[in-house]
């Protein structure tokens, strides 16, 4: 009988839950359809780990083909995080890396996690430990286009979340957060509707709605609560990165709150970075996901 892919962690919290899986899609090489599809996309999600050990997200773009899988072990990445992002000292040789493909054309996603066997000055190469793809769920279609030229970004790093940032979040439907453990590091997409992230001063509030069991971010959190957030404006290409302390909400009237919330993953944000129009794409008006539109929004008065 083979042995779970899950780590105490991710038991635990699917125990929580009342909920299991066999994690049947979860292999510890890519089939080739994953391989087929990173060399598809333009841009690609990652997990680092700071010199604290704290998770931080950033999103690496580049033209299709910049990701290919030289075997089925092997991702090998043409690019390197941008000037300035605070990701970038992170991905080193050696480290672990958390790795999320998702083409926001189709709503396909497949994960890939392992370590950076190596980087040189145009690129790292992953040696890939555990694939496995994620459903469709809370997806916003975006069409993309390439912004020519795009003009190095300043980074800002903010005291906390201010006026532009909480405006960001407030307008986002879709985010990405960074999750550890002693097994290495993971990034994940979350959806809902515009708003769906609750903000009360420098804490987010994020509705968890129906997935698939596995629990591989919040099994992560109850054994190391440092997390990281990344958000995007589509329109403009900025990127807001976040890192903070978590709490997971697993029962409670405030689950009553939001309509569709399975839990609440609360974030006490610690420190946060800006970058503006630092990505060469930009997204159209998104077309949301049926399972988005099932979902509710914060009850009025809910919302700072």
């Amino acid at each position: 009988m083979d042995a779970t892919p899950f780590h105490a962690g991710e038991l635990e919290a699917q125990a929580l839950a009342g909920e299991s899986s066999r994690g049947a899609g979860i292999r510890d090489f890519m089939p080739d359809q994953h391989r087929d599809f990173f060399a598809l996309l333009p841009y690609l999600f990652a997990a680092g780990r700071d010199e604290n050990g704290w998770p931080i997200a950033t999103i690496l773009a580049g033209p299709e083909g910049f990701v290919t899988s030289p075997t089925p072990n092997e991702l090998a990445i043409a690019t390197l995080p941008a000037s300035g992002d605070p990701a970038d000292a992170t991905l080193s040789m050696g480290a672990s890396i958390g790795l999320l493909g998702l083409d926001l054309r189709t709503r396909r996603r497949n994960r890939a996690n392992g370590v950076i066997s190596e980087r040189e000055g145009n690129g790292l190469t992953v040696a890939v430990s555990q694939s496995f793809g994620n459903c469709a769920k809370y997806i916003q279609v975006r069409q993309h286009e390439i912004v020519p030229g795009a003009a190095a970004a300043t980074t800002e790093e903010l005291g906390g979340l201010d006026v532009a940032a909480n405006a960001l979040i407030a307008q986002s439907d879709t985010l990405f957060i960074a999750s550890g453990s002693q097994s290495g590091l993971d990034i994940s997409h979350r959806g809902g509707r515009p708003g769906f992230v609750r903000i009360e001063g420098g804490r987010l509030t994020v509705p968890d709605f129906a997935g698939n069991s596995y629990f591989n971010t919040f099994g992560n959190l109850l054994r190391e609560p440092a997390t990281s957030m990344l958000f995007i404006d589509f329109a403009k290409g900025d990127v807001l990165q976040l890192q903070g302390v978590a709490e997971v909400v697993w029962t409670g009237p405030e689950l009553a709150d939001i309509e569709g919330a399975k839990r609440l993953l609360k974030v006490e944000v610690t420190r946060a970075w800006r970058r503006r129009a630092v990505l060469p794409l930009r997204w159209s008006e998104p077309e949301p996901a049926p399972t988005t539109l099932a979902t509710g929004s914060w009850r009025q008065g809910q919302a700072a």
